[in-house]
């Protein structure tokens, strides 16, 4: 079974396609600036790139380009769309309505444009690329959605809740509900596979999602009990451009200074704040390292700041749980940075935590970076959203 993962933004359509008898991703790419300029790039497994400018007005038009990709010229990977036997969507937004994937129907989708108020930069593009999907492919082809919030779904309220008054709850479903699930449930079950637990059982663990967007997930017994990200993908620790957690008077304060109105207000937490807005220099990792380098100190306070925040948490993660058998670092950033993977593994020194220095030069591969004498066990594991979207899609598919 050859399924085809769509995770569409506003104005981006990101593809793989997934041969699920072996798990093996046969191409992938990216519909950038649909509705600008357009740029398409096209990778296949076998080491195959292609690159080109090209005019998408829509998601509709983006499918067309990702169609024949897969099927005609040097990198196609299939003879007919034919073999696509089903689509699965990443959704951003599911509310507290949806804590599993589900096949795609028109209620699905009038559910998941309900949620763009929680997400509107997200769903409005979601539905948009489900309906260019049904269009491409037409109505035999099954088409399943994944939730990011889908994992976090499993918070009691206490977690959930925020000390607004009830009535806005009610009204709005105003509560946390985390985001970047996908990749959390990801790492967490190969956590419990290399723990010798899978499934979760009897098992406390903190999972970092760190990149341009980061999300820390306290899970126990294969349950998320916390997380950092709350209404919004903004919550939380300082990222890429996002402001994090932040006391509200602040807001509130630079609102009626600067006389801003909510959205240019909402512009400055999540495009010019976190990283970017504490350097001045830039929300990418590598450019604040460098610049750390060459001794600008607002670069190494940003860096410094995230660090603190992120230890912060894990240990505040770890009273929650009540303990802590083992923290996974992932993405971007988790995945290549071993500086924040040090200090964070330094602060629970008092715990037991001994890091291995050597195996933690690692750089984007599974790799165990605790010595066998630690008391709480630390791993790098890459993640896979992508496979996860695939799986989740197979399964319903299988059952229909």
């Amino acid at each position: 079974m050859k399924i085809l993962v769509i995770n569409a933004g506003s104005s981006s359509l990101k593809y793989q396609l997934i041969d699920m008898n072996g798990e093996v991703m046969l191409a992938k790419g990216n519909c950038e600036r649909i509705g600008i300029d357009g740029k398409f790039t096209h990778k296949t497994k076998d080491g195959y790139v292609e690159t080109r400018e090209v005019n998408m007005p829509d998601h509709t038009s983006a499918f067309h380009q990702v169609k024949q990709a897969l099927t005609e010229g040097e990198g196609k990977v299939i003879d007919d769309l034919s073999e696509v036997a089903a689509i699965g969507h990443r959704i951003v937004q599911g509310g507290s309505k949806y804590d599993r994937s589900v096949l795609v129907t028109e209620q699905v989708i009038q559910d998941i444009d309900d949620y763009a108020e929680l997400a509107p930069l997200h769903n409005k593009a979601h539905v948009q690329g489900i309906r260019a999907a049904m269009a491409a492919f037409g109505p035999d082809v099954p088409e399943v959605v994944v939730f990011d919030t889908a994992f976090h779904q499993t918070m009691p309220p206490k977690a959930y809740m925020f000390g607004v008054p009830y009535e806005y709850y009610k009204k709005y479903a105003v509560r946390r509900y985390g985001f970047h699930g996908t990749s959390h449930r990801y790492v967490s079950n190969r956590c419990y596979e290399l723990l010798g637990k899978p499934g979760g059982e009897g098992t406390k663990i903190i999972t970092c999602h760190l990149g341009n967007g980061s999300s820390i997930a306290a899970i126990q017994d294969g349950k998320v009990i916390d997380t950092t990200m709350g209404l919004t993908p903004l919550d939380g620790f300082i990222m890429g451009t996002r402001s994090g957690a932040v006391d509200p008077s602040v807001v509130l304060f630079i609102m009626e200074k600067e006389n801003l109105t909510p959205q240019q207000m909402s512009d400055v937490l999540n495009k010019k704040s976190g990283m970017l807005g504490i350097s001045g220099v830039s929300s990418d990792d590598r450019d604040i390292e460098k610049a750390i380098a060459a001794g600008n100190e607002r670069a190494k306070l940003a860096w410094e700041m995230r660090t603190y925040e992120i230890v912060k948490y894990v240990g505040s993660f770890i009273s929650a749980l009540g303990g802590v058998d083992a923290i996974v670092f992932t993405a971007g950033i988790g995945e290549n940075q071993p500086m924040v993977r040090s200090e964070v593994i330094k602060s629970l020194k008092y715990r037991g935590a001994v890091l291995d220095e050597e195996k933690n030069k690692v750089h984007g591969e599974e790799m165990e970076i605790t010595t066998p004498e630690s008391s709480v066990r630390a791993f790098v594991i890459p993640t896979n959203e992508e496979l996860v979207i695939a799986r989740d899609t197979k399964a319903i598919v299988d059952q229909l």
